[in-house]
């Protein structure tokens, strides 16, 4: 049996499997690459069996979102290592070796991922993922390469590899037993942040997280939701509040609900002043369903809190990056004094 699986988890997305699937299974050659189909209404599983006869097919029996589909198709496969894979992604030779070198000499890394380089632009970093992810003290992610909209180009500077608050789920190398351990990705999340949150549990838990940059890809970027929907929107901010209230020590938990009520509130004002009404609108609903959800995510909580030997993980920002960025103009990772990496 092969060390590694691939998964790369599909929905309606046969014409990406033509375009990204054959450098998939050509620079792959010691893994097991898989499809697991969300129950995809295309013809997406009959690609697979017509054209690539050495991917193995999961089918999942209805569209399960990013995390929980996940969860089934690894709940499926037997191989020591998994790399969650976008289906939107093109891979470089030999990608998988600095990864699988990472975990194997290194046993207290849970998990890592490549640089994650835009398929549009290939020199410059790519939004969801870059360098590697971080966290301010407020909650809100960033990446070495990437802060908010501001996206660096790639001249080498972050080429060293690092240790990280969160890896991206658009490219995770993960040990399958720290997956299943730590519980996976939260299913209730459906999509946006459910990474984060298992990174969050996984340092606190003593596990490290790296970005081994030795490996690349490319990585096409809002294939599923556009950076404009509202349904994006609205994820991304109820998700983050559930994952603050699921992973925050007591003593920070109330500060950074407090903060957040202020920051979203401006968010939602900003978004209703520049024309973004169903933007603004995805905000209000999130908090809205945070404060009815989050009742339903205390034993989860609970477990956390009890499992954690830290409560403050690796590679948090300790500023907010909110000032940092707007206030005083830091729009490059290089710029942030960082806790020592």
């Amino acid at each position: 049996m092969n060390k590694t699986a691939v998964i790369i988890l599909n929905y309606n997305g046969a014409e990406m499997l033509r375009r990204f699937l054959p450098g998939v299974t050509a620079y792959s050659p010691d893994a097991t690459v898989y499809v697991a189909d969300n129950a995809s209404t295309d013809s997406s599983c009959e690609v697979v069996r017509s054209e690539f006869p050495t991917v193995r097919l999961i089918q999942l029996e209805e569209n399960y979102g990013f995390a929980e589909g996940y969860n089934r198709a690894i709940a499926k496969v037997d191989e020591e290592y998994v790399m969650l894979l976008n289906s939107d992604v093109q891979v470089s030779p030999n990608w998988l070796t600095p990864l699988e070198d990472m975990l194997d000499h290194h046993p207290d890394v849970a998990a890592c991922q490549p640089k994650i380089l835009s398929y549009r632009h290939m020199s410059r970093f790519e939004y969801a993922g870059a360098a590697g992810g971080y966290m301010d003290r407020w909650g809100y992610t960033f990446c070495r390469g990437r802060i908010f909209s501001a996206v660096e180009t790639d001249r080498g500077q972050y080429d060293t590899p690092v240790p990280v608050f969160w890896a991206t789920g658009a490219a995770l190398m993960i040990r399958r037993s720290d997956y299943v351990n730590a519980g996976g990705l939260d299913a209730r999340f459906f999509a946006h942040m459910e990474e984060v949150d298992l990174c969050w549990r996984l340092g606190c838990r003593g596990r490290r997280l790296m970005c081994v940059p030795q490996s690349y890809v490319f990585h096409v970027g809002g294939a599923t939701l556009s950076k404009a929907n509202p349904q994006k929107t609205y994820l991304n901010f109820r998700n983050n509040l559930l994952m603050i209230y699921k992973n925050a020590p007591a003593a920070r938990l109330h500060g950074m609900l407090r903060f957040r009520a202020l920051a979203d509130t401006a968010a939602a004002l900003m978004f209703l002043l520049t024309g973004h009404t169903r933007d603004a609108a995805a905000v209000m609903r999130a908090r809205r369903d945070f404060r009815r959800m989050r009742r339903t995510f205390l034993p989860e909580r609970e477990v956390n809190m009890r499992l954690s030997v830290t409560l403050t993980p690796p590679c948090v920002y300790r500023r907010s990056i909110l000032y940092s960025y707007y206030i005083r103009g830091r729009h490059h990772f290089s710029q942030l004094k960082m806790p020592s990496l």
